[in-house]
């Protein structure tokens, strides 16, 4: 199947909140909490994905002829594209009842491997969720990124001991879900952590621990301070709070203050291979893009992801060498305006 059967396909499998759009810009499913909209008046995810397309690329083929060379270093393991799948979570709620979340994870992180490139794994209360997406690791030799949710530090460190025995090859806490409903209230608490309590948790992972969830200049250095080999500028796709700006508005600043101790990452209306070379002249060295990764597994299952991966690697192939750039290396600030 095609990626446009795969995405047509989907719309019979999703919902009832997502739409399975065409382009995924948050317009159709804008304010629907639970669901794949933002919170509050919605405009979190349509400015992610708008502030993209207001940046333009700058064109110029004078330069030697050649291809262009994609495939990205994440911490010694080489990938096809700076791209990862980003972590979805509460699968039923969200997005319908033809997957749970051990069989999403399942599915994301086999396909994302066979496509050449890594998912990060969501979380959630349910324990058999961290148990499936740790078994859907291991059986891919460590290929993913376990994401746990900023539990009490009991339950953190029980997620963690699970992870770590996957092989998982990093580990990410998704700071900024302090912010999601489902999180407040519960007994263990969850919630936000200091910098202290992030040390010990990314000392406690023992392979590269990454933070998601940050928007701000000192949000970064407090996370370079903490231990993070990697951090994601992102905004949880805006829902978790109304009204912030867009990752693109804060990445330059946040890679500027800290892109040379700790590898900057980027997500939030991330859709195309012309955005994934925008976030990488703006100095990010990767990007996480989630929700058409969930279109891709509901239209195409394991086939689906691969689809996917092969238009954003042509479309980043065609930009690149329109641009004069043959390597990620090459890739800078002067290709974008």
């Amino acid at each position: 199947m095609t990626y446009q059967e795969i995405l047509d396909r989907s719309r019979e499998q999703i919902g009832p909140y997502c739409k399975s759009c065409k382009i995924c810009n948050g317009l159709a499913c804008k304010n629907t909490i639970p669901g794949p909209g933002a919170k509050g008046l919605g405009t979190g995810f349509i400015r992610n994905y708008q502030k993209w397309q207001e940046l333009c690329v700058n064109m110029d083929t004078i330069c030697e002829n050649g291809s262009a060379d994609t495939t990205f270093d994440f911490f010694g393991h080489r990938l096809v594209l700076p791209v990862m799948a980003g972590p979805v979570g509460a699968m039923q709620l969200h997005y319908g009842d033809r997957y749970n979340d051990m069989e999403y994870n399942d599915l994301l992180v086999s396909a994302c491997a066979k496509a050449g490139i890594l998912a990060f794994t969501g979380d959630g209360t349910n324990p058999a969720v961290m148990e499936g997406a740790s078994k859907a690791i291991a059986a891919n030799h460590g290929a993913g990124v376990t994401t746990v949710k900023p539990w009490n530090k009991e339950e953190v460190f029980r997620k963690l001991d699970m992870a770590k025995a996957s092989g998982a090859w990093a580990i990410a806490m998704d700071i900024d879900a302090a912010g999601l409903p489902f999180l407040k209230n519960l007994t263990p608490p969850a919630g936000s952590k200091t910098v202290e309590e992030l040390k010990e948790i990314a000392d406690y992972a023992q392979v590269p621990f990454i933070l998601k969830g940050i928007m701000t200049v000192r949000g970064a250095e407090k996370a370079v301070k903490a231990g993070a080999k990697a951090i994601v500028v992102s905004n949880h796709g805006g829902r978790v709070l109304d009204q912030c700006p867009a990752t693109v508005e804060v990445l330059p600043e946040i890679v500027e203050a800290v892109g040379k101790d700790v590898m900057v990452l980027v997500d939030g209306g991330i859709r195309t291979g012309m955005d994934v070379f925008k976030a990488l002249a703006l100095g990010a060295k990767g990007v996480l893009i989630a929700r058409p990764f969930v279109n891709m597994v509901y239209g195409g299952g394991l086939e689906g992801p691969a689809a996917l991966v092969a238009k954003l690697k042509a479309e980043l192939e065609d930009t690149m060498l329109m641009c004069g750039a043959h390597s990620l290396a090459e890739i800078d600030r002067s290709m974008v305006r």
